[in-house]
């Protein structure tokens, strides 16, 4: 054994087991779960894309990763500085992406959504009424929609969809109900439509309208972040796979596989053009079988559905034994407390802004004091808002409503 079982740092020699501890000393390292990232890019940089289904969890995100960083440090980062952008992707979830990153998430990732989605789209105009009809030819009469959208949006620059409904009223066409189901209401195609135009790399979203809570986000032109359209990244997918092992390594086949959400052999293809070391516990690139020094243990708040936790399909070596509480019935994780590499707890922000916690697992006073001035210092930094994940959990529900 190379290291000893206190440090673990390395991997056994013999058997290329990796150990947990260096596993943990790994994650908190490269993903800035000591608040050392020095900004935001950085922050998101280091966890390869940062999750934004829910707008808080991007914020809260960075602030666990930048200990300087402050909420409008983090809104420049995207709509003024336009360093992150938001992105369709992987497993057909909205991430936040550093700019030079996007050409190859979109290629890798983005454009089999954005396919995916639009044969979805046009089998749905085909097959339920819509108000008004839609011509026969479907696939011809969204081309020429969508064209319209791109001529009023490079018109106006920015627009939120309401505007560019009322530039072309097409986008205000309905499905209409075709059961008595509670959910099943009329609805327009507008945001479909923009959602595989922006897949597609045609429409980007810009600055919310209104403050870091809010979901409703203006629309600009692709061309005007990429003149010239997104660059083509030929070698795409081993790229993605490579900046994830860089930073969520050692993972398995089926971690990979999960994270990108690709089929078995669109996975196999893309490692298969990597040079990887199997270390027991999954892979990492090769010459990278050496984490760096391991460092005190810190404490660290991070949010539904971090990037994180959600990094592994496999993911005992840092959950509690019970993790039931942190998840809700899709398997979305909540809010999570973390000490030296390992969940050991939950939190959640109460309506008057502050900020309660529970430890799952006993890792002594030093934990708790350190869990407790984390939280402190978070609520500080909030300015008493009141956070509540899109996807509540038990636990979460449990500490929030108490």
């Amino acid at each position: 054994m190379i290291g000893g079982p206190g440090d673990g740092r390395y991997w056994q020699a013999a058997g290329m087991t990796f150990m947990t501890g260096a596993r943990r000393a790994r994650l908190v390292a490269r993903q800035h779960l000591d608040g050392s990232a020095a900004d935001p890019l950085r922050a998101a940089d280091d966890v390869v894309v940062l999750h934004a289904t829910d707008p808080a969890t991007v914020y809260l995100s960075v602030l666990a990763r930048c200990s300087d960083a402050a909420l409008d440090d983090v809104s420049r980062a995207m709509y003024d500085d336009r360093r992150l952008i938001r992105m369709l992707a992987m497993r057909r979830t909205l991430f936040v992406v550093p700019v030079e990153l996007a050409p190859i998430v979109h290629r890798a990732a983005g454009l089999g959504i954005a396919a995916q989605q639009r044969r979805l789209l046009i089998k749905q105009l085909r097959s339920i009424p819509t108000d008004p009809p839609v011509p026969g030819d479907v696939e011809g009469w969204l081309d020429e929609v969508e064209s319209s959208v791109e001529r009023a949006l490079s018109a106006r620059g920015e627009a939120l969809a309401n505007a560019l409904s009322t530039d072309e009223p097409r986008l205000r066409t309905s499905f209409l109900p075709t059961t008595d189901k509670a959910y099943d209401v009329k609805r327009t195609i507008t945001s479909q439509v923009l959602t595989v135009m922006a897949a597609e790399g045609r429409i980007v979203r810009g600055a919310p309208r209104g403050g870091w809570l809010v979901r409703q986000h203006a629309w600009q032109p692709a061309t005007s972040w990429w003149p010239d359209g997104l660059p083509d990244v030929p070698d795409a997918a081993a790229r993605l796979v490579e900046r994830y092992l860089r930073r969520f390594g050692p993972a398995t086949v089926a971690d990979v596989q999960w994270w990108t959400g690709w089929g078995a052999r669109a996975t196999q293809a893309a490692l298969a053009a990597l040079d990887t070391t199997d270390v027991g516990c999954g892979l990492v690139l090769a010459g990278d079988d050496v984490l760096d020094e391991p460092r005190a243990p810190t404490a660290a708040l991070l949010p539904a559905l971090d990037p994180t936790p959600m990094g592994w399909k496999e993911r005992g070596w840092f959950l509690p034994e019970d993790p039931g509480p942190f998840y809700d019935r899709s398997g979305n994780i909540g809010p999570t407390v973390w000490w030296g590499g390992e969940i050991v707890g939950g939190w959640a922000i109460r309506p008057d802004g502050r900020i309660a916690t529970r430890h799952v697992v006993d890792r002594g006073a030093a934990a708790e004091l350190a869990v407790a001035e984390a939280a402190h210092a978070l609520e500080a930094r909030l300015g008493g808002a009141a956070v509540v994940p899109s996807f509540p959990t038990p636990l979460e529900k449990e500490l929030r409503t108490a």
